[in-house]
């Protein structure tokens, strides 16, 4: 995947990142981090500027974003859990990953949005449960373009930054998203211990 993800942005530029940034936010299994530092290494040798880089990505990313805001909007909880219990492997999303980031945003509502859209996988599933519980579009579309402009734009000069050696935040990111995964897990942990200790 990562050699046709270079080749394809190699052809089609800034539109080829636009583009797979929206199939990213749809497709949450492809690496943005591969998209974004790529793009930005590509700024030296092409006429792509880390400007268009970032401005075409963060596009890509509020555009998929508003796809999965209507889909949970549009759906709900009722009709979505039988379309992903019987597509959402096509996809590689599950309704208790929905169910997950939905208990998420009912804690912490826009400030998960924003927050989230910084967090690898779980930046693509925050729409549809902001969708579902019908949050302002106004404010959906302001946090999630702050919040994606911070993400590619970080990911962007980093890949501008390194040159020849981009792959190496790769590695970086790989030991960031499994510290916020585990970050996320002991936050998760502490939510059910306190209600089990409500409980009795």
């Amino acid at each position: 995947m990562e050699i046709w993800i270079q080749q394809f942005m190699s052809q089609f530029g800034n539109l080829g990142v636009f583009l797979l940034i929206f199939i990213e936010n749809v497709f949450p299994p492809i690496p943005s981090e591969l998209i974004l530092t790529f793009g930005g290494f590509m700024t030296a040798s092409t006429s792509m500027s880390v400007a268009s880089v970032i401005i075409f990505a963060t596009l890509g990313s509020l555009l998929g974003a508003l796809l999965l805001y209507a889909l949970g909007y549009l759906l709900g909880s009722e009709r979505l859990k039988p379309l992903l219990d019987q597509y959402g492997s096509i996809i590689h999303l599950s309704y208790e990953d929905v169910q997950k980031a939905l208990k998420w945003y009912s804690r912490y509502e826009g400030k998960t949005v924003f927050f989230c859209r910084m967090v690898p996988l779980i930046r693509s599933l925050i729409s549809i449960p902001a969708g579902m519980a019908k949050m302002s579009i106004s404010a959906f579309i302001l946090l999630t373009t702050l919040g994606s402009l911070i993400w590619n734009s970080v990911l962007v000069f980093a890949g501008a930054m390194l040159g020849e050696h981009w792959t190496d935040i790769l590695t970086i990111m790989d030991t960031y998203s499994w510290i916020t995964y585990g970050l996320l897990f002991v936050g998760l942990l502490a939510v059910i211990i306190r209600w089990i200790r409500k409980k009795d």
